[in-house]
């Protein structure tokens, strides 16, 4: 590259290069060699920039030669390039790191430490910084992962009397429609909801006659997929269309799960009186229409609540026979509309539950700090708690001590462990191996996603803040 000409032209020339390289690292480094490469980079981008801004050429000269002795160690040797990048960017990875602790410890300083003489102030600030990881996540856990009691109960509360009204509106419209007791589910009854409580999910049981009706798996259905199951009307000969009220939502032999929710939208979200209950509950409850699912938001009346968040409340038909839960949830199983989704979450739940009680590990609590970590870090946010279940599930097969006292251990291995899946672009769910969990992340989320985490093994830290 010829250096003789503008500065500007020498600059574009770089980044030409630099681009090239971070648009093919990927495929040849994977998600952990493009993350040192991206470190590495932006310190030579650096460089060149202040290189550029020097006033003398041969301060410019001497700038430049630096940066390209580091960019020199972008070989054309893959193997070469994991080697020779990584002082480098160990070495920025450090720095930075070190910074965001540096602050980390001076927004975690009391506002009194302000008329406290300055030799406590900084005695705090010191103790903060010493912990440890094992009690950095135990602080982590206590301020920023476990929900208040109040704040559970008071969510669970509002779910349970949005869940009254429901029900009572569609015995009251529909007397006919054969629906079990509705109930809540999912994480907010299970204490696995982490940082606030900002959902909840209301399960609707729909009856079916089990002469009527027969559950197909996912693998023996015309869709081979192990998740999306289908519910066939049998006995035709003997028991006409019409004997079942779910008849009417029959498609091509099948009880379609998109009729089904398109009934539950018309009937419940866009029918009730929402004005009516909100009244009743003290609070402004109005319908999220417009996408496939069905769901509530529910906000605080008074004004001294509303700068909570809102509390998001999910309708979700079910069915149930032995184990097997499916659901109706189109989002899921689109384009398929007679497909029904075989939930693997009671499964994942109820053996985190049986393996932490059998040692009394600490499963669920690693978990719920994942959880966390994903939800208030925004390049961690894509990934959902179903992959976090599954990569805690198969650790425990290969590790036996879960005990709290090697909480900082196993939190470093589940970090390893992802960067591995993300390698790998596969993360297979625990009971149905045929499912890969990481199949809906795009390359960019999962770049990003490998980047922090390849930065959070030398210091784990900055997926505390």
């Amino acid at each position: 590259m010829n250096f003789q000409g503008s500065r500007r032209r020498g600059e574009d020339g770089v980044a030409t290069v630099i681009d090239f390289l971070l648009s093919n690292a990927r495929l040849v480094l994977g998600v952990g060699g493009a993350a040192l490469l991206g470190i590495a980079t932006l310190a030579v981008k650096r460089l060149i920039e202040r290189a550029g801004r020097a006033a003398e050429n041969e301060k410019v000269e001497q700038k430049m030669a630096e940066s390209w002795e580091e960019l020199s160690l972008v070989s054309a040797s893959p193997t070469l390039l994991r080697k020779g990048i990584e002082d480098v960017v160990m070495k920025h990875v450090s720095k930075a790191t070190k910074q965001q602790k540096a602050d980390l410890c001076q927004n975690l300083e009391v506002p009194s430490s302000e008329v406290q003489p300055k030799h406590e102030a900084k005695s705090k600030r010191s103790q903060l910084c010493a912990l440890t990881l094992q009690e950095r996540l135990q602080q982590y856990y206590s301020s920023r992962v476990v929900l208040a009691p109040h704040e559970v109960e008071k969510a669970q509360s509002l779910a349970l009397d949005i869940c009254t009204e429901i029900q009572g509106f569609l015995h009251s419209r529909h007397q006919d429609m054969p629906l079990g007791e509705m109930n809540l589910g999912g994480s907010l009854l299970d204490d696995l909801q982490v940082v606030s409580a900002d959902h909840a999910c209301l399960l609707v049981p729909l009856q079916l006659e089990p002469s009527l009706w027969h559950l197909i798996p996912g693998e023996e259905t015309l869709l081979t997929h192990p998740l999306h199951w289908m519910v066939r009307r049998i006995n035709m000969e003997y028991f006409p269309r019409g004997r079942s009220y779910w008849d009417r939502y029959l498609v091509g032999g099948y009880l379609s799960a998109e009729t089904v929710v398109n009934m539950f939208s018309k009937v419940v979200m866009e029918t009730a009186n929402w004005p009516s209950i909100s009244s009743t509950l003290d609070c402004q409850v109005r319908p999220v229409l417009g996408g496939p699912e069905l769901k509530l938001e529910i906000r605080p009346e008074s004004e001294a609540e509303s700068s909570n968040q809102p509390l998001f409340i999910s309708m979700l038909p079910v069915l149930r026979e032995g184990n097997v839960v499916l659901t109706a949830q189109p989002e899921l199983t689109s384009p398929w509309v007679n497909a029904w989704h075989l939930s693997l979450y009671p499964w994942e739940t109820r053996r985190l539950a049986q393996l932490d009680a059998s040692d009394d590990g600490c499963r669920r609590l690693m978990l719920k700090i994942l959880k966390a970590v994903c939800k208030l870090s925004p390049p961690m946010r894509p990934l959902q708690a179903a992959p976090l279940t599954n990569l805690i599930l198969h650790l425990s097969d290969s590790e036996s001590d879960w005990s709290k006292n090697s909480l900082d251990v196993r939190f470093q291995q589940c970090i390893t462990e992802l960067i591995g899946h993300l390698e790998q672009e596969a993360l297979h769910s625990y009971f149905k191996p045929a499912v890969n969990l990481l199949n809906g992340l795009s390359e960019d989320q999962v770049d990003q996603m490998g980047f922090m985490l390849y930065c959070a093994m030398s210091d784990p830290d900055i997926l505390l803040i």
